[in-house]
């Protein structure tokens, strides 16, 4: 499909002249059935480590990218591989900040042909958001372990028949009507969640390369559940 799309656009667009691919931190890490099951890099990551040995549509996506571009003059690329994307919309597999690194990388002439990694350019830890999450929602914090071998419960099991609960919730909360599947997908959270290595990415090839962009993520995150609750998706 990639592929069709760029056959398609790039003969026919003459004022083409950058493409913007947007990958993941599963480049890092394999797919997320492999995840912990083969061999990965030690973070922090960045953008020179070499491709793991398994396969992954994402370098599929890139070796696509540099072939059809290579086929026009003066038509340049760029590679962004976002971690965890908070937001919200339907159905959306990763509702874990709008990013505008693309931009950056499509008018910064150093920037062109180059990979990148997108994130808020901080470091956090899940144990820490944990607490704010509950804060947030005004719930007991029961506490996050990051220990090696610490048994976490899987959130693909705790969830799985509570439909009718979700409906309750929407209901007395008066939310947006919405299924437990359209606002979450456990088995994600449960891989972003779980990564026992713990996953690191550097940001300095941005900073090397002129973007200076900065997010805190504890911030982002209570923004983020806050435009959740005004748009009546969560309570």
């Amino acid at each position: 499909m990639f592929r069709n799309v760029l056959r398609s656009v790039i003969p026919n667009a003459p004022n083409l002249r950058h493409i913007c691919l947007q990958t993941g931190g599963k480049h890092y890490v394999g797919p997320f059935e492999c995840i912990g099951k083969i061999p990965s890099h030690d973070p922090p990551f960045t953008e020179d480590l070499p491709r793991l040995n398994v396969p992954l549509f994402y370098y599929n996506q890139e070796d696509i990218l540099f072939e059809e571009v290579d086929k026009r003059r003066g038509l340049t690329w760029s590679i962004h591989r976002p971690s965890g994307i908070f937001g919200f919309s339907p159905y959306s597999l990763m509702n874990i900040i709008g990013i505008l690194c693309e931009i950056w990388a499509a008018v910064a002439p150093n920037a062109r042909n180059e990979a990148f990694n997108c994130t808020n350019g901080d470091v956090f830890k899940w144990k820490h958001l944990w607490k704010v999450l509950a804060e947030q929602f005004e719930i007991e914090n029961y506490g996050f372990g990051e220990e090696m071998g610490c048994e976490r419960m899987r959130l693909e099991e705790v969830m799985k028949g509570k439909e009718s609960v979700w409906e309750e919730i929407v209901r007395e909360n008066q939310l947006q009507p919405t299924k437990l599947n359209e606002v979450a997908v456990w088995s994600y959270a449960d891989v972003v969640l779980n990564i026992g290595a713990g996953y690191f990415v550097s940001m300095n090839k941005s900073k090397e390369h002129g973007f200076l962009g900065f997010r805190n993520s504890k911030n982002s995150f209570i923004t983020w559940i806050n435009r959740l609750k005004s748009h009546r998706i969560m309570p």
